[in-house]
């Protein structure tokens, strides 16, 4: 897949043609041909090694994957426009504050904003990379994305993005003196983590196995234990939803197909009671 375009275009042309089941509403709406939506289909279906899609006699179906990975995917695209729309009903300059974790900003919000940006040339965007919680009646932000497993019960939340937790590595790792063939052979690796170390704990579990680790090296953000990884200094449990761009562009690879679903989820969250414009805007 290629790595200027992917996978959001790949993205975006599943999103469409699923919501429409059928590649040419998709490629008119996308303002590309047919063939182009086909060719991203395929091309995110290789670097998912799933099927997507069905054909029965004329007619165009998901498949089960498919059905599972339409909506969050949806949801994740229609986010910021939702949010948008309640800020341009505004009367106010057109500056859209967002805060958001480091790592997600780093690893997938802004490498995805010059869609944005182009179909909002109205809209000033402002990216506020935070790791604390947002009280919106001190602070300037319309709205926040956060990882948590349920979001706080005075915000408006809507769940954008769930992903899952695997091993990622350098493509250099496992062709060296100590290749990784299974799971057992990540004691011989050093294991990168982040503040959340449980996540290896968990993941060794699920494979049954034990490992006492060669070495392991802890960072404060997501995005830095990736770019360790990428570096060749270790093995690194990458989250599906940061990880997607590295591994499309051949940064990272799967040693293993094992992974496990994340407890945590990425959640918009912004003021439980919309702005007066905002009514009709989607938010109640």
């Amino acid at each position: 897949m290629d790595a200027a375009t992917a996978p959001l275009n790949a993205l975006k042309a599943f999103e469409a043609a699923g919501r429409h089941l059928s590649f040419t509403r998709a490629a008119d709406e996308l303002f590309v041909t047919q063939a182009a939506v086909s060719h991203q289909i395929k091309a995110l279906e290789e670097w998912l090694r799933v099927s997507l899609f069905r054909r029965q006699n004329r007619d165009l179906l998901l498949t089960d994957i498919g059905q599972a990975y339409l909506p969050p995917l949806s949801r994740a695209f229609n986010g910021i426009d939702t949010a948008t729309q309640r800020l341009a009903q505004q009367d106010q300059a057109g500056i859209l504050n967002i805060s958001v974790l480091g790592s997600f900003a780093a690893k997938w919000l802004v490498p995805r904003l010059g869609h944005f940006t182009d179909s909002h040339p109205d809209i000033t965007v402002r990216i506020l990379a935070e790791d604390s919680l947002v009280d919106f009646n001190q602070e300037d932000v319309d709205l926040a994305i956060r990882y948590s497993r349920e979001p706080a019960s005075n915000l408006h939340a809507e769940r954008i993005l769930t992903e899952e937790f695997f091993v990622v590595c350098s493509p250099d790792l496992p062709t060296g003196d100590t290749p990784l063939n299974s799971p057992e052979d990540l004691r011989h690796h050093t294991l990168l983590h982040d503040q959340m170390r449980e996540d290896w704990q968990m993941w060794l579990e699920h494979a049954g196995v034990q490992v006492a680790p060669h070495r392991s090296v802890g960072f404060s953000h997501s995005n830095m234990v990736l770019d360790a990884a990428v570096d060749g200094l270790g093995v690194a449990l990458g989250r599906s939803i940061l990880v997607a761009d590295d591994i499309a562009a051949g940064r990272l690879i799967k040693p293993f197909d094992l992974s496990l679903r994340a407890e945590f989820a990425y959640f918009l969250v912004c003021p439980q009671k919309p702005y007066p414009a905002a009514q009709g805007a989607g938010f109640s």
